[in-house]
């Protein structure tokens, strides 16, 4: 039986920050972060956005040509929670206008927690085949101002619907696997800014990928050279060139440089001009591949590694479908970035300074494109949400 992924779209803000803008107002040369760490531009959140809109503008796209009473669980993989008890899905679940019958609930850890949710889908849908899984994966990237955090910053949402009946690509039983307790990357409750080690969250990322492909391929004896293309979980895009160099080098390949572009350059487009987007990001990178290649890629074997700091590392396959192409949303997804407004950087600091109220006294939110749908407003400690 084949399962995988049928249908798949992102979604991001409609405000974006050049950071070359933010590099001038830092006095800082650009190139440290166009070529440094390999980001352009990151999407900024206004008021009134936050994960769960984003996400249920992710699903509606994804959902345009799914029968929605098909979809039997709603996961909402996530590290920015809007609540600790109540799953974000819940809210996108009544957005989406989904049948009751449906069970919709939060996964957390780092930004792994999106993969874990696929391959759970992936096996109940071996056990129940003509169910689907919708999969929602949303996050907003937020450092502190001036801090080294600050320029991988991003937002956005990746859904997707998990089936016996994949168009896109299907998802290989076999995968590796790593976990570690480490302190590279978190966020407390207390806090609204995450902490990071960020050296040390490189060094932990690739032993979680040394691992978990070592483990990988002693399941499967599949070889580095049975892969055409290799998506990372990307914090920032020149990630995936140190995680490709070293999987090559654990190997004993020697890559030349047009082979390492061939691997993964069409896999950054997009996140070069997001950003970080957490439980989305590898996926968004598959994406990114799927839609900026040129070549097609129909029976080709793509390789998957996705990171969650504390840590957590899984390294699986997937085999993309003849007609894949029919099944993306590439001319929506260009449309979505071409159109996002420039913002200052002035602009940028009043959406980033924005605070939400904490004691639950009334808060009507500003106005601003939000896509299908807004917090509109905050009262009594409930969020309120419409379609729009």
């Amino acid at each position: 039986m084949n399962i995988g992924i049928e249908s798949i779209s992102f979604f991001t803000s409609r405000y974006v920050l050049d950071l070359r803008t933010m590099a001038k107002a830092r006095g800082v040369d650009a190139e440290k972060y166009v070529n440094g760490i390999g980001q352009e531009k990151m999407s900024v959140p206004p008021p009134g956005e936050d994960v769960i809109t984003l996400a249920a503008n992710a699903g509606h796209q994804a959902l345009e040509s799914i029968d929605t009473d098909s979809i039997e669980m709603v996961m909402f993989a996530t590290e920015s929670a809007t609540d600790q008890s109540k799953a974000g899905g819940i809210y996108v679940h009544n957005l989406l206008k989904l049948k009751p019958h449906c069970r919709v609930f939060e996964l957390k850890q780092a930004c792994y927690s999106g993969t874990a949710g696929l391959l759970l889908a992936r096996d109940m849908i071996h056990q129940y085949p003509d169910r689907k899984v919708l999969i929602l994966m949303s996050d907003i990237a937020r450092y502190g101002l001036n801090s080294a955090g600050e320029i991988t910053q991003g937002a956005g949402a990746i859904a997707m619907v998990i089936s016996s009946q994949p168009k896109i690509m299907t998802i290989e039983p076999e995968s590796g696997y790593y976990t570690e307790d480490v302190m590279d990357f978190w966020r407390p409750n207390y806090r609204d800014e995450a902490l990071v080690d960020g050296k040390y969250s490189v060094r932990v990322y690739l032993k979680a990928l040394t691992e978990s492909w070592n483990l990988y391929h002693q399941r499967t004896h599949i070889g580095f050279e049975q892969f055409s293309r290799f998506c990372y979980h990307l914090p920032f895009s020149r990630m995936a060139e140190k995680a490709h160099k070293h999987l090559a080098k654990i190997n004993h390949i020697d890559l030349s440089e047009h082979e390492l572009a061939t691997h993964i350059n069409d896999g950054l487009v997009y996140n070069r001009n997001i950003g970080n987007i957490y439980t989305g990001s590898l996926y968004l990178s598959l994406i990114s591949m799927l839609e900026n290649n040129p070549q097609d890629m129909s029976n080709h074997k793509v390789s998957l590694f996705s990171y969650g700091s504390g840590c957590v590392g899984e390294l699986f396959a997937g085999q993309v479908l003849p007609g894949y192409r029919n099944h993306l949303s590439s001319d929506l997804h260009q449309s979505l970035l071409e159109s996002r407004k420039e913002l200052t950087y002035p602009e940028y600091t009043d959406f980033y300074n924005f605070a939400y109220v904490q004691d639950g006294t009334t808060q009507s939110m500003p106005t601003f494109d939000t896509g299908c749908y807004r917090l509109s407003q905050i009262k009594n400690h409930k969020r309120i949400y419409e379609t729009l």
